[in-house]
């Protein structure tokens, strides 16, 4: 690997080992062999860098979570099935990746400091919301329109962000996969649906 692939490792295990907000410059050059100077030269700053290996970061999880789900549903599952499903991985999945949602929660509060946070965080906002709305629907995110990205992906976005709040804080008292299907029944069958969820 280069330095600025050893730098991104770095980064990674950083993250993982102390957080977004309390990893410093040194602490990376430490974990990644490499200099201070190359921090610049490769990523233009510390910030950029943590942003970009929590980026990977999330989306090695993605793929992880992609793959285990593809041998774990059945294609005749029915959207619920599949609902519950999804949500048993990653509710599992948020305990195992406990320092990487910490790191991801410590990251938004650089948004109005800097504005390449903001920017970088918008982007991975827009593809995220684009992965969720495929991971639940079942198809190639390819296959998705704008509104299916916006609409269905930013409904699961905000509900994992909600669960995973509830995971960090009260994990004896959060939502199972069951409480959210249950949930989604509940509210489906006040506002007059007859089955829920459609995706």
């Amino acid at each position: 690997m280069g330095h600025r692939e050893d730098l991104l490792e770095g980064a990674k295990r950083c993250l993982r080992e102390k957080g977004y907000a309390r990893t410093t410059a040194r602490d990376i050059v430490a974990a990644s062999g490499t200099n201070l100077a190359s921090i610049g030269y490769h990523y233009g700053s510390k910030e950029a860098l943590l942003n970009a290996a929590l980026m990977r970061t999330v989306e090695e999880w993605g793929e992880e979570l992609r793959t285990a789900l593809a041998s774990e549903i059945d294609l005749d599952a029915t959207p619920l099935e599949r609902f519950v499903a999804v949500w048993t991985r990653m509710i599992a999945s948020l305990d195992e990746q406990r320092p990487v949602w910490a790191a991801s929660f410590e990251s938004f509060t650089q948004v109005d400091r800097l504005p390449e946070v903001r920017a970088f965080l918008v982007e991975g906002l827009r593809q995220a919301r684009s992965a969720m709305a495929a991971l639940f629907l079942g198809v190639d995110q390819s296959t998705l329109d704008e509104q299916q990205s916006r609409t269905v992906g930013s409904f699961y976005y905000a509900l994992l962000n909600g669960v995973m709040v509830q995971w960090m804080i009260d994990p004896d008292s959060a939502p199972s996969a069951s409480d959210l299907a249950e949930a989604l029944r509940t509210i489906s069958g006040r506002m007059g649906g007859a089955e829920a969820p459609t995706a």
